[in-house]
This record gives C-alpha cells, structure tokens and sequence, in this order.
C-alpha cells in the first residue's frame, strides 16, 4: 500500500478484507498498514430488496490491522455529510480470498 501520510488528519473510509466499511479520522498508521481511527462508524447496508434501513454504528476510537484493510480512500466530507446513509442500499461485500 502507498504512504497514508498526507491522509492523517483526514476522514478516511476503510473496507476490510471480510466486507466491512468504516470511516472515521485517520489518527495514525505503520509500515504495516495498522490504523488507528477516530470517531468510526461502521455502516452496514440492507439489501435493495428488503424494507428494513440501513444502519450506522458508533465504534469511536477503532484499531484495525493492517492484514485486514482492502481499500482505504480519502473521503469528500461535503458530499458525506449530505447522504442520508440509512437510505442507502447495496448487498453485502464478500471477503477476499487469498491463495
């Protein structure tokens, strides 16, 4: 994975290898990729084909490590702030395989 350096500070967006996807600020990394995140929020997305709403869950300070993380991307907070989450619907990621 490239530097994070110019990400710390920043609200990040993290899918793990199981699916998962979490934002939260960056407060730090190492040459191993472990993060360590603020204010995380775990988002996990209904179905499109069920009634229920999505969900949001507050995790707060949240270490993730590094063999875990598939993608982690800068996040545009303007755009993030003005999506209603619990509306949004997407079927579940699968987890990588490794081989």
């Amino acid at each position: 994975m490239s530097s994070l350096g110019p990400f710390v500070g920043k609200t990040v967006t993290i899918i793990t290898s199981d699916g998962r996807t979490l934002t939260g600020q960056l407060l730090g990394h190492d040459q191993t990729t472990n993060l360590i995140l603020s204010s995380t929020i775990e988002r996990i997305f209904s179905p499109p084909d069920s009634d229920e709403p999505s969900q949001e869950v507050e995790h707060g300070l949240y270490l993730i490590r590094g063999d875990n993380v598939a993608v982690c991307g800068l996040v545009d907070e303007d755009i993030e702030n003005g999506i209603d989450w619990t509306a949004v619907k997407a079927y579940p990621l699968g987890s990588m395989k490794h081989s």
